[in-house]
């Protein structure tokens, strides 16, 4: 840019105001709430499909996941492994409950939809704050994030919700006592544990990030190998219904993505030692 362009510009090297980020959060805030509010309408008018095909899919014996693991029965012959009944009933027993479901569960699936936009909405509104290098070690963000999301919806939807459904609908006290769950309490139980397995997720995120902020180390993190277990195995329990089924299931990925993360915050630390070891062999030269 010719010299005398620079002088003339106002925008350039200009810092804005409190107010003035304050109104760019707004309208990043504001266009990620319409993004989600567009999806959860197109949700609430595909009722039908939503409803049949997604939200109470894991609790019919047809779902995907019955249907594989009756398939690994057989070829592993075991029926133990065939699931071929889902012993209750859904009922809703408020008049406003199946209403407000619709309406809640529209907005939940227009979130998890939307999500990679709205991230990507928040990382605009952060990225352009952050130093150069900070910018170059948060490259890809939005991609990984959005990926891990992604794939503990996967995980949650098609793994964790079906056996902790198949798992709760056969659990008897007694055999004369049948199972009749609220709406609310199911879709509150497959969103749950979707929505927390998503979170979740992010641990090869946090361990990077706090990798690069020198905050932790693949040393500390063997160190402290044996106490991460058990934080994984509260979180389960915190974040998934009450039955150990649910709780091994979330506990057994996430201490997989601890041992990623430990390769991870390896990978980091390399880097970083390599790159001062560069500037060093430059500052002798």
């Amino acid at each position: 840019m010719p010299r005398d362009q620079i002088d003339t510009d106002p925008n350039i090297g200009k810092e804005m105001t409190f107010l003035e980020h304050l109104e760019e959060l707004r309208w990043h805030l504001v266009r990620s709430l319409i993004a989600i509010v567009v999806l959860a309408i197109a949700v609430f008018f595909a009722k039908d499909f939503v409803w049949h095909n997604i939200i109470l899919a894991p609790s019919r014996i047809d779902f995907w996941t019955y249907r594989m693991l009756c398939k690994a029965g057989e070829w592993l012959h075991s029926d133990g492994l065939c699931i071929n009944d889902l012993p209750f009933i859904i009922q809703s027993r408020k008049m406003t409950g199946q209403f407000t479901m619709h309406i809640t569960t529209s907005f939940l699936i227009g979130l998890i939809i939307s999500f990679p936009y709205v991230f990507w909405e928040i990382w605009s509104f952060i990225g352009p704050g952050l130093y150069e290098k900070e910018r170059r070690n948060t490259r890809g963000a939005v991609f990984y994030v959005s990926l891990l999301f992604i794939i503990g919806v996967l995980f949650g939807y098609y793994i964790i919700s079906p056996l902790s459904v198949n798992f709760l609908a056969h659990y008897r006290v007694d055999d004369s006592i049948h199972n009749e769950f609220e709406l609310i309490n199911y879709v509150s139980t497959v969103s749950m544990i979707v929505m927390a397995t998503a979170i979740l997720f992010q641990l090869p995120i946090i361990v990077y990030v706090l990798t690069k902020a020198g905050l932790i180390t693949p040393e500390i993190m063997k160190t402290y190998r044996r106490h991460a277990v058990i934080v994984i195995l509260i979180l389960g329990a915190l974040l998934t219904p009450p039955d150990p089924i649910s709780q091994i299931l979330v506990a057994i990925p996430l201490f997989g993505l601890y041992q990623i993360s430990i390769f991870i915050s390896a990978s980091v630390v390399r880097a970083a030692r390599a790159k001062e070891e560069q500037l060093i062999k430059r500052e002798k030269e």
